[in-house]
């Protein structure tokens, strides 16, 4: 047996595993749940199988999710016991986050000691950012009034649950909370932006000092970044268990059944987050970025794989750093751009928003004419730009734009019930947004390198080494 006979197995096994599923679906035959049940789980044995050949880290990340989803499909009960898993990859790897971005803005900014570049970077990184956010806003207003998802919905009883409590925050809040009142409070929150605005006046400040004063400080962060890029290995081992984990659960708590309801809504943002992908980042990586695509594809899968699973950007942050570095794009850039982008850069939060208040107001049976569609988008443009990379964190957003224009809130209890399933792929396009971001401002400031790109491994990215 090798890994090309492995592979071969696992995608019969699949094969045979669809067809009778399909020929039960059918009726053409009855099938037992205990057939179909035991030929799942052979399926997923040989996928374990080729994992175990191709010895690297995304296929364990992926063979974890479809354990996971097993897992939740056949035991939903044992599934919630699992959670305890994906809490701790989550709580690992937020320990990552505050001294990686730290020590690599940092060593950015003091080591080259170009001032002028900072702030070119960052206006260059807003001006793509809300290009870009704009144009996602108008996909998911364009696709919900395509598909109507939210005319006629009836809402399942077992959906209504109860909403969080929801602060209503105001531009100028949100202004306020990029400026960190304590680092030390910032970091135990969570806060990316407050970090990333320290970080980048301590780089300042830094790079002032003369050269006798500024190597001791500048080699503990440049140890330091070092050192939390091994840490990020190691943690990474324990991603398969995490990502599997949370999959699990998500199955075992909403159920493959879930997708009978509210269908429509779960289809049109996929469908707008892929025509997003195929029209609006794409054409970006192949003219703008002009980067290898299968060499970043390669990059970025793991990132996107952990974001995905876990419904979490922080998540994906530590791995999104290193792999966009080993892909050619400079640390003081990828380290500036992306985290920044979490906040100012989360196309496809955006594109879910305005597709989601709009079908709040189709649910309650409420006309809006475009020009009124546009002013809630360019509304919830303003408001999520403070929202945290948090699992379900644009959800208080939409109560508050709800709210605003006094929508009723019945409608966001039923996407509550399923907006797991809606934040996997919106959380994953908000990281394939801001990682192709640190390529697009890397090749405007005539840095990006095209040899690491095109030479990127993807196997000696991964943890996981022959």
């Amino acid at each position: 047996m090798n890994k090309r006979k492995a592979g071969f197995l696992a995608l019969s096994l699949f094969t045979v595993v669809a067809l009778l599923h399909f020929i039960h679906g059918q009726g053409w035959t009855t099938i037992s749940g205990e057939v179909l049940m035991t030929m799942r789980w052979i399926f997923v044995a040989s996928l374990v199988l080729f994992a175990v050949y191709k010895r690297s880290l995304t296929t364990w990340i992926l063979v974890a999710m479809a354990i996971g989803v097993e897992i939740g499909l056949d035991f939903p009960a044992f599934s919630q016991n699992l959670q305890f898993l994906s809490k701790i990859f989550l709580r690992l790897v937020k320990t990552i986050v505050a001294p990686l971005l730290f020590a690599t803005l940092v060593v950015g900014i003091a080591s080259h000691a170009n001032l002028k570049q900072v702030g070119r970077m960052g206006w260059k990184s807003l001006l793509y950012f809300e290009v870009v956010t704009t144009i996602a806003l108008l996909i998911g207003l364009v696709f919900i009034n395509i598909t109507k998802a939210g005319v006629g919905i009836n809402v399942p009883q077992s959906l209504l649950k109860e909403l969080p409590e929801v602060k209503v925050k105001g531009w100028q809040d949100h202004i306020i909370d990029i400026f960190p009142e304590n680092i030390i409070k910032s970091i135990y929150e969570g806060n990316v932006l407050p970090i990333v605005l320290f970080s980048v006046v301590f780089g300042i400040a830094l790079a002032l000092l003369n050269e006798h004063k500024k190597r001791p400080m500048l080699n503990f962060a440049e140890s330091l970044a070092e050192t939390m890029f091994k840490f990020t290995n190691i943690i990474m081992y324990f991603a398969p268990f995490g990502v599997g984990a949370a999959i699990a659960v998500t199955v075992g708590h909403l159920g493959i059944d879930i997708l009978k309801n509210l269908a429509l809504l779960l289809i049109t943002l996929y469908l707008a987050l892929i025509a997003f992908i195929l029209l609006v980042l794409l054409p970006i990586a192949i003219w703008v970025a002009k980067v290898p695509i299968r060499k970043f594809i390669q990059a970025i899968r793991e990132p996107v794989s952990i974001a995905f699973a876990t419904t979490s950007s922080d998540s994906a942050l530590p791995k999104a750093l290193e792999n966009m570095e080993k892909f050619g794009v400079p640390r003081k850039i990828v380290s500036f751009v992306i985290p920044t982008g979490y906040t100012f850069n989360l196309d496809g939060t955006t594109l879910y928003l305005s597709l989601a208040s709009i079908f709040v107001a189709q649910a309650a049976g409420m006309h809006l004419s475009f020009g009124e569609q546009l002013i809630i988008g360019l509304t919830l443009m303003l408001t999520s730009k403070g929202v945290a990379a948090v699992p379900r964190a644009s959800l208080v957003i939409l109560i508050a734009t709800a709210t605003t224009f006094h929508f009723p809130l019945w409608p966001i209890m039923a996407i509550y019930g399923i907006d797991e399933l809606m934040d996997m792929a919106r959380t994953s396009v908000n990281v394939i947004g801001n990682t192709l971001a640190s390529c697009v401002i890397a090749r405007w400031e005539g840095e990006f390198d095209d040899k690491k790109a095109l030479a990127f491994n993807e196997k000696a990215a991964d943890a996981v080494i022959d």
